[in-house]
């Protein structure tokens, strides 16, 4: 859930996305003349290359992007030296490599988000029953949060266009897979009634046909970025006003205090997702405001997994009552 919650705030940004793709630093003559010089001098293969460390090549790291990096580094270091500000190049700012990585600290949380996951999984397995009916849907949660964010972290190590492909993709599985379960636990599709059992296979096959569209639209007629972003918020916007509204009801009805979970989680992820429109230059060369965003976007992921627990177990205590009162 917390991923693709709260997404309106990036609809802005992807919206300026492609035209922050051709940055400044791109243009700047000094940047364009470093290049052409590094490359003449360090990548021919005929005049002696300049060694490429070991840990580098496994990254893919080729000697012409080897300049590119060390050139925007040194033009950096020149603005600074005489007061200009940091720009951007390639639509990203200068980072420091970190054992070859492209953005360590984005790389690092995204992993903190994936074992969140991986944790809330163990969880579940550990605290709700197998026999629970919502049990398999929240496990299914878990591998696609998981999965979701080991794609986010494989692309801020490098990136290219397969691994954002493959971010991109992952991504939007986690995303709409949220709106999948989320009215299953609101309207309990999954009890087995046979009214809720053709809904519920309704809204699977729609689901399903909606992401290999999705997929399809990107892949074989446009990579649209846009369209992507506001695929994403409307799907995002949909799960957030059902969790909004069941956390309401719940609380309404039982006045217990992990009832209001779900909507503190989404006021905090829209506070967090507010860092993508305060982008800055990244502090020590590496700690940026997109890195902060994945940051923030563990703690919410932990009280998730902890809702969905008290919430199974509130659920499983009020059906035994209910199996009592007609006993």
């Amino acid at each position: 859930m917390p991923r693709p919650l709260s997404l309106l705030t990036l609809l802005v940004v992807c919206l300026l996305w492609r035209t922050a793709e051709a940055s400044l630093g791109d243009r700047l003559p000094e940047f364009r003349e470093c290049v052409e010089v590094c490359a003449r001098e360090n990548c021919d293969p005929k005049n002696n290359p300049t060694h490429i460390p070991f840990h580098h090549r496994l990254l893919f790291w080729t000697c012409p992007q080897e300049c590119d990096y060390t050139c925007q580094h040194i033009v950096t270091e020149r603005r600074l030296a005489s007061g200009q500000p940091i720009t951007q190049f390639h639509g990203k700012w200068p980072f420091v490599r970190v054992l070859g990585m492209q953005e360590p600290f984005s790389v690092l949380f995204s992993l903190g988000n994936m074992v969140a996951h991986q944790n809330g999984l163990a969880k579940l397995r550990q605290s709700i029953p197998s026999t629970y009916p919502l049990r398999r849907y929240y496990v299914l949660f878990a591998y696609f949060g998981m999965t979701t964010w080991i794609f986010s972290s494989v692309f801020h190590v490098r990136d290219f266009r397969l691994t954002e492909q493959l971010d991109y993709f992952a991504a939007g599985a986690g995303v709409l897979y949220g709106m999948y379960y989320t009215p299953i636990r609101v309207f309990r599709l999954d009890k087995p009634t046979p009214r809720r059992e053709s809904v519920l296979r309704l809204w699977s096959v729609l689901c399903c046909s909606l992401y290999v569209a999705h997929v399809a639209y990107l892949k074989l007629w446009r990579w649209n970025y846009s369209y992507n972003m506001a695929a994403n918020v409307v799907v995002g916007l949909v799960q957030n006003s059902l969790w909004s509204y069941f956390s309401w009801k719940k609380w309404r009805d039982s006045h217990k205090t992990w009832a209001v979970w779900p909507g503190v989680i989404v006021a905090w992820l829209m506070m967090v997702m507010s860092l993508e429109l305060l982008d800055f230059p990244p502090l020590w060369g590496a700690l940026d405001a997109h890195s902060l965003w994945h940051l923030g976007t563990i703690g919410p992921t932990i009280v998730w997994y902890n809702f969905l627990v008290r919430d199974a177990q509130d659920d499983l205590a009020n059906t035994v009552k209910s199996k009592d009162v007609k006993a």
